[in-house]
């Protein structure tokens, strides 16, 4: 009965002086402390350095008429942008350290330092930055890894500790409890985080969440709080999710993903009204793709999926979630509702299908260009069009500029949301023919 030796034990001590410390032990039986656990599991947690070179360019330096008179005085420069973050070993072996994608991605030169003190230069085997994991390798002597864990066990009440190197003051750790499961809404990418009140600060990233056996459950990631500072409120991502990742980092280089070839959203009040709902819960299908695992499994537009596997499913977000966490191959049960009644359905997460087009099809300036649908993870950011791809050297397209990546969601006058909403086999009209094309976060019309 630890609490109640705890709470005894703080009894006594209000009760006596107040220069009077905790005694070892209340009736025989020692106090509770989490330093043994902690002596084991802090080995295993390391500080990330890295740095970055950024090119800094001088605005005046793209001007032709300034590059003619000053010549490469006005050239690119470099600066390089530093970095702390924390990581976990979890194969002493061979080496692997878990850590967030957000603390190591573009980085340069990546250092890994031991509790010990030695500093390691660490070989990035490769990161994720839908689930904000990455995986980094190091010299393998005398390291310490910590067991991991089955996340998918814990519940919410139980109680954690945080290990990492907040503000880049040093390792240190803080204690709490799980507040909650399965969160998720939180941003871009795929998400399935444990949430504590544990204190994650900056430079906690990548560190070790830990349950009081010193197993490891999580990657401690991100904070909520409205004022920079620690709430109560810090994210973590389940180790099933981060060993997942993981062997497939280390089998492909990269996450493979799939998807069951469906649309959803979210269900309003007058959808649930429609459909004779009784909540807003779940997610309603408004398309089926051809020849996908969800047309297999019988899937209908108007469906509604109420869970994966058994977790129950909130919103369209749930659905892409569960898309985009499951392996390729995986086999999957979809509890829908079609009219009233409730079934269970089995699919199979496969590729992606992307339908593509030549786009001489379309129109003949688009000759030597590759049309193609977008991928799952780029619909569920958001975007829409067509993407470029296999452009030729030569084409009118490359002359114009375009380049394979670029997103196109305008032809002429035309929105274009998709490869099966191209005008096909139509000749566009006009002397020139004008496309919106997006590239990162810019928009911006090419003509050819």
């Amino acid at each position: 009965m630890p609490n109640l030796v705890l709470g005894a034990a703080l009894a006594m001590a209000l009760a006596t002086p107040a220069f009077a410390s905790l005694p070892p032990a209340i009736n025989g039986e020692p106090l509770p402390s989490l330093a043994p656990m902690l002596s084991k599991v802090t080995p295993a947690v390391v500080n990330i350095s890295t740095k970055t070179r950024v090119r800094a360019r001088d605005p005046y330096f793209d001007d032709p008429l300034f590059r003619q008179l000053f010549g490469n005085q006005g050239a690119p420069r470099e600066r390089v942008e530093q970095s702390l973050g924390s990581g976990v070993v979890v194969d002493a072996a061979k080496g692997y350290v878990l850590t967030n994608h957000h603390v190591v991605g573009g980085a340069d030169d990546i250092t890994v330092t031991l509790q010990d003190g030695r500093d390691l230069k660490a070989k990035l085997v490769g990161s994720d930055p839908d689930t904000d994991v990455a995986l980094l390798q190091i010299p393998a002597d005398k390291l310490q890894a910590l067991p991991i864990a089955d996340s998918s066990q814990l519940r919410v009440g139980d109680f954690v500790v945080a290990v990492g190197d907040p503000f880049g003051l040093g390792q240190t750790a803080t204690s709490g409890m799980v507040s909650a499961l399965g969160r998720s809404g939180l941003g871009k990418g795929f998400q399935n985080f444990i949430q504590t009140d544990a204190s994650i600060n900056p430079g906690n990233s990548g560190g070790a969440l830990v349950n009081l056996r010193g197993e490891l459950v999580g990657i401690n990631s991100m904070i909520f709080t409205p004022s920079g500072g620690n709430v109560g409120i810090g994210f973590a991502i389940p180790t099933d999710l981060a060993t997942g990742v993981m062997k497939q980092l280390l089998a492909y280089g990269k996450v493979r993903r799939g998807n069951l070839g469906v649309e959803v959203q979210d269900i309003t009040p007058r959808i649930a009204q429609a459909l004779g709902l009784k909540d807003t819960s779940g997610a309603v299908v408004t398309r089926v793709d051809t020849g996908s695992p969800a047309e297999g499994a019988g899937l209908q537009t108007g469906d509604v999926l109420t869970a994966v596997d058994g977790k129950p499913v909130r919103s369209s977000q749930d659905v892409r979630n569960a898309e985009g966490l499951l392996p390729l191959g995986a086999k999957v049960t979809l509890s829908v509702k079609r009219e009233g009644a409730a079934r269970d359905v089995q699919a199979t997460i496969e590729a992606p299908r992307l339908a593509t087009l030549d786009g001489g099809k379309v129109d003949g300036r688009l000759a030597g260009v590759v049309l193609s649908d977008l991928s799952p993870e780029q619909r569920a950011a958001g975007l829409f069009g067509v993407a470029l791809s296999g452009i030729k050297r030569g084409s009118a397209a490359d002359r114009a500029g375009l380049r394979d990546g670029d997103i196109v969601i305008g032809i002429g006058q035309r929105k274009v949301a998709s490869v099966k909403g191209l005008p096909v086999g139509s000749a566009l009209a006009g002397r020139q023919l004008l496309l919106t094309v997006v590239r990162g976060e810019a928009v911006y019309y090419a003509m050819l």
